[in-house]
């Protein structure tokens, strides 16, 4: 009796181990793909250290020093502070009218500022596409952005000089027949006095974004519109403002992110114990209650409550964004 057997192909009892060797693997490619791109690249991946260095000192380090909102800290004492106290600081300024009468000023001047500063580049931008001579458009192009180079404390003497009793906008008012007005220790001018250098000086710079912008939009899609019979106002509102859309989103979330960060520096300039009723913010009531008062617990407190703000408007302005109109930083 004989028994017949069946000899498997050769390699059949190789193909399982075959077949796992790519599940394996699957990642070593990736990984080696990196490598070989960090090794090739490595110069270009080196002039990220500074930068990541700057955020690490500047920016993320100094957030431990948030824990004295919640220690009672003394000068020359621990940097972590002495006792623990919880919310005692922020019970203070909760309950302190000063601070929201602070606060208030913050979200005028950060509101006024949104609304005018953020829409003037957008305007000026398009306004400088439709020149078409170059020399024109090269020169008010420089006159714009010259104030940007300017530092703050020169934009704000500028600003005290030009708004002075004796000064130019005071002696034209004269010569009107109008009373001087002390436009810098009224305190019902200093909101107009603020958002007025703050436009001078940013709307110019602003615009370089969104001429760079208008240069990526395709000219077929002018043309399309011309041939359709669209004027030039129809252009830009179907053809130019869709196409720096992206730009103008990102921009407005980031100023959003910045709304409750009013310029500590330009108000601190310009403003005067007249004007506090009007002129105080935020950062500036921080910086007398930390700095010259030696209430520095108190003050990062505040701070922290601030930031808190800060956060809360970015990431929600960002989630709303991607949710009408699919444009987001994250």
């Amino acid at each position: 009796m004989s028994t017949s057997t069946t000899s498997a192909p050769p390699g059949a009892q190789d193909q399982p181990s075959a077949r796992a060797a790519p599940r394996r693997g699957k990642r070593a490619p990736a990984r080696t793909g990196r490598r070989r791109a960090l090794r090739r690249d490595w110069q270009l991946y080196s002039l990220a250290i500074l930068p990541l260095l700057f955020f690490l000192v500047f920016r993320y380090l100094p957030m431990i020093g948030n824990v004295i909102a919640f220690r009672r800290f003394e000068p020359g004492g621990s940097i972590f502070g002495e006792d623990w106290v919880g919310l005692r600081y922020v019970r203070m300024f909760l309950s302190d009218p000063t601070f929201w009468q602070v606060f208030r000023n913050t979200l005028w001047l950060g509101g006024l500022t949104l609304v005018f500063c953020f829409p003037i580049p957008i305007v000026l931008a398009l306004l400088l596409n439709e020149v078409r001579r170059r020399s024109l458009k090269r020169f008010v192009q420089s006159v714009s952005y010259l104030p940007h180079f300017l530092s703050i404390v020169i934009v704000a003497g500028i600003t005290m000089q030009m708004l002075a009793s004796d000064g130019p906008v005071n002696h034209v008012l004269g010569l009107l027949g109008h009373d001087p007005v002390r436009f810098i220790q009224e305190p019902g001018w200093f909101r107009t006095v603020y958002v007025g250098s703050e436009i001078w000086q940013t709307a110019g710079w602003g615009t370089i974004l969104y001429l760079a912008a208008l240069t990526t939009i395709d000219e077929d899609l002018y043309e399309a519109a011309r041939i359709d019979g669209a004027g030039r106002w129809q252009q830009i509102w179907h053809v130019t403002l869709p196409g720096i859309r992206p730009t103008m989103i990102t921009l407005l979330i980031l100023n959003v992110g910045t709304f409750m960060a009013v310029g500590f520096e330009k108000v601190l300039l310009l403003y005067n114990p007249l004007t506090y009723p009007t002129a105080d913010v935020i950062s500036t009531y921080v910086y007398r209650a930390g700095v010259e008062s030696n209430s520095f617990s108190y003050a990062a407190a505040i701070g922290l409550f601030e930031a808190i703000i800060g956060l809360v408007l970015i990431t929600s302005a960002n989630t709303l964004s991607r949710r009408t109109v699919g444009t987001s930083l994250w």
